[in-house]
């Protein structure tokens, strides 16, 4: 019996690829800070909501591969921004969010809303930041590439990308 070699393509990352992918965010120190275990899908090449260094450095890989990319405070999450950082006594903060981690949705005079963490409690006072968590801070991306395959055109249409968090710069991850 004769053995035939049956060359299978491996699909990379390229324009119209429909791709799934992990992702860890570490910072300055290693730490992890974010780890998305659920794939996150997205079609490459279209708006897909991913910081365009890393749909960047995603182009060529495919499924298995480990991308690591860091990215500065302007390119990712933006500085700190003092304006959104609020200490009051504790006494007029309800008694829910009297603990660091709590996230409490404020509004302001115009009607919008955002999502405040309270990140320190002393002295009798409670503190809350509206910055992202890694704002001021240069991260490190690490993405493990999944399934990566012709994005159908209904998927390309609808674009089927996932609800990433919103960095400060209005840029997703």
């Amino acid at each position: 019996m004769d053995w035939v070699f049956i060359s299978m393509s491996v699909e990379q990352i390229k324009k119209n690829k429909y791709v799934e992918l992990t992702y860890a965010i570490l910072d300055a120190q290693g730490e992890i800070k974010e780890r998305v275990d659920i794939p996150v899908k997205y079609i490459h090449g279209h708006d897909g909501g991913l910081f365009h260094q890393i749909e960047n450095a995603l182009e060529g890989h495919s499924q298995g591969d480990r991308v690591e990319v860091f990215l500065t405070e302007n390119e990712s999450f933006g500085s700190s921004d003092p304006n959104l950082i609020f200490t009051d006594d504790i006494a007029n903060v309800p008694p829910q969010f009297h603990q660091v981690g709590a996230e409490v949705e404020m509004q302001n005079d115009r009607g919008e809303a955002k999502k405040f963490t309270v990140t320190k409690i002393e002295n009798g006072k409670l503190t809350v930041d509206g910055n992202h968590p890694l704002a001021g801070q240069t991260v490190q991306f690490v993405v493990t590439v999944g399934e990566v395959r012709d994005a159908t055109d209904e998927e390309i249409k609808s674009g089927v990308t996932q609800n990433f968090s919103t960095g400060s710069n209005g840029t997703v991850h």
